[in-house]
């Protein structure tokens, strides 16, 4: 590998957790219903409140956050859930060392938070159908301009971390904001 293939780093340090996270989450399951794209929704409506913390791009995080409102709004009215019972916050702690170099820190949040925009595109494809009459919006992003988004972001990425230190510490950026959204999908867990 390129020590200075910001992104082969990235993959080969999130690797096992990614595969966690595909595996484990709520839309995992093999017939997921609109009830679990609530639960997935507010999973990650969580996780993008407490990434809010950290050194990530706080309009990412603002565009998130609108999106997935958007869609948990739907899905309330689609279940009839009554609107003081919609929100379900979890508290979760998961400490990180304040980074030596925070921006690239964040850089790793955000490729987390770019690649499941992604990997939403993956998502939309198998539930449209037997979602709807949901729309997924918050899965289907922007559409056809996702996969030239996602290249646009990687070529930022790899602009951002030129040097081997800095890939590093996105790369702990990444692995910190995979930690906290399997902390906050164990913690949804217990809850249920």
């Amino acid at each position: 590998m390129d020590p200075l293939d910001a992104r082969a780093a990235l993959r080969e340090a999130t690797a096992p957790l990614h595969a966690e996270v595909d595996t484990g989450l709520p839309l995992a399951r093999p017939s997921p219903t609109l009830a679990d794209y609530r639960a997935h929704l507010q999973l990650l409506s969580d996780w993008t409140a407490r990434l809010r913390s950290l050194p990530v791009d706080a309009r990412r995080l603002d565009t998130q956050a609108a999106a997935l409102a958007v869609d948990l709004a739907e899905c309330d009215r689609l279940l009839g859930t009554p609107p003081e019972r919609a929100s379900t916050a979890t508290h979760v702690d998961i400490a990180a060392q304040t980074p030596a170099d925070a921006e690239a820190f964040g850089w790793g949040i955000a490729y987390v938070i770019e690649g499941s925009q992604l990997g939403g595109q993956v998502l939309y494809r198998r539930l449209a159908e037997s979602l709807a009459p949901h729309p997924l919006a918050y899965l289907r992003g922007t559409g056809r301009d996702t996969g030239a988004h996602w290249k646009g972001f990687l070529a930022e990425l790899q602009r951002q971390l030129a040097t081997p230190a800095r890939i590093r510490a996105a790369c702990d950026g990444a692995v910190h904001a995979f930690g906290l959204l399997l902390a906050c999908h164990r913690a949804s867990e217990l809850r249920a």
